[in-house]
């Protein structure tokens, strides 16, 4: 049992018969009225995100788990295929689970979170930034950057990303996994 002080992201919990894994929280003190935690949590078996609000000092179920090195080896239209690098045992997860698989290319080396209850995978945690090469995107116009203005590029994953106008196709870019977002050019 864990109470919301102990909330933080990445936490696993059991809430409504379900396994959820906390995305953000907020510690709440109003001037008047009690302490709550404003959490948003993901369910780690069908993707759903969910708002929630804990009063201060409510007790929640976490759930154990154990972090695993695996090799991102493919995705065959359903599932995604991970290799564990230490036995070379492999697991393969719905799209749910993923956070942002549409960022992760082959090769890729990630965490994923086991409940050591059952040995199930419940969710793949990516590298902080990869850094991926743009194979499509519309050449910037120049004299058009009066603002921080973006244009839409596809990565070698498939993932469209937002990148400033003097990206231009084959340049590599860091891409920010969280958000997934452009961070920045990478030089070769």
């Amino acid at each position: 049992m864990v109470t919301t002080s102990d909330i933080r992201n990445g936490l696993c919990i059991v809430y409504n018969n379900d396994i959820y894994k906390i995305i953000e929280f907020l510690h709440v003190k109003p001037g008047k009225g009690p302490a709550f935690v404003r959490t948003k949590m993901k369910s780690v078996t069908n993707g759903k995100v969910l708002d929630n609000t804990f009063s201060a000092g409510h007790k929640l179920e976490d759930v154990r788990v154990e972090t695993h090195k695996f090799q991102y080896l493919y995705n065959d239209g359903e599932f995604y295929h991970f290799m564990n690098e230490a036995d070379y045992t492999q697991i393969r997860l719905l799209e749910a689970a993923l956070d942002n698989p549409g960022l992760m290319k082959e090769g890729e080396v990630v965490t994923v979170l086991i409940n050591t209850e059952d040995n199930m995978p419940l969710s793949v945690d990516l590298p902080a930034s990869v850094i991926l090469e743009i194979t499509a995107t519309e050449p910037g116009v120049k004299g058009n950057t009066a603002t921080n203005a973006t244009k839409p590029a596809t990565v070698e994953t498939g993932a469209i990303v937002n990148v400033p106008l003097f990206i231009n196709e084959g340049d590599k870019i860091k891409v920010e996994t969280v958000k997934g977002t452009y961070k920045e050019r990478v030089k070769e």
